[in-house]
């Protein structure tokens, strides 16, 4: 991952400096998404992945199945991808572009994995507690991972919380070696 990031990160900064500079950042953020899910699909994956399929095809091929969900900016950022044998990076691109918007805002997104769910009161609460830790606003996406057995992991950024019972474990058996 550490190596994709690298890669993605001056197309981010440079798509999220333009957005910026259109006030355009909630439209490229759709427009990435969109990019990226359709990169992940297994079908389009294997044509991305294919040396044999020519840039042109695939630029082409890449364009026609976004038609509607880009503009020619969008386009045109699409084609440098293609060009540049980067379409790989379109979803790490999306999730730092992301990353740089809600830096921008004042937010920090916050994935939550959970051994059980959280109620309406234990979420409040708990976002509550994160923001103070954080200090600052956070979006919070919340899963539930039953091989954690207990507790919660928090991932923000760069920021690691593991509080679960499964990294105790993990930690424990680490010491005792």
């Amino acid at each position: 991952m550490s190596e994709l990031a690298t890669l993605a990160r001056p197309y981010a900064a440079a798509v999220f400096k333009r957005a910026k500079e259109t006030g355009e950042t909630v439209k490229w953020s759709k427009c990435l998404a969109f990019m990226a899910s359709v990169i992940k699909n297994e079908d389009i994956s294997v044509v991305v992945d294919n040396p044999k399929v020519n840039k042109q095809k695939l630029s082409a091929l890449m364009l026609d199945i976004c038609q509607g969900h880009v503009d020619i900016e969008n386009e045109n950022f699409l084609k440098l991808l293609v060009h540049n044998n980067r379409l790989d990076l379109l979803p790490t691109i999306s999730k730092l572009f992301e990353a740089y918007k809600a830096e921008d805002e004042g937010y920090v997104e916050v994935d939550v994995y959970t051994a059980f769910a959280f109620s309406k009161e234990i979420k409040q609460d708990f976002t509550i507690t994160l923001e103070k830790t954080l200090g600052k606003k956070i979006h919070m996406n919340v899963a539930v991972d039953k091989s954690l057995i207990g507790g919660i992991l928090v991932r923000a950024g760069d920021r690691v919380i593991d509080g679960s019972i499964k990294g105790r474990l993990q930690h424990m058996q680490k010491a005792l070696q």
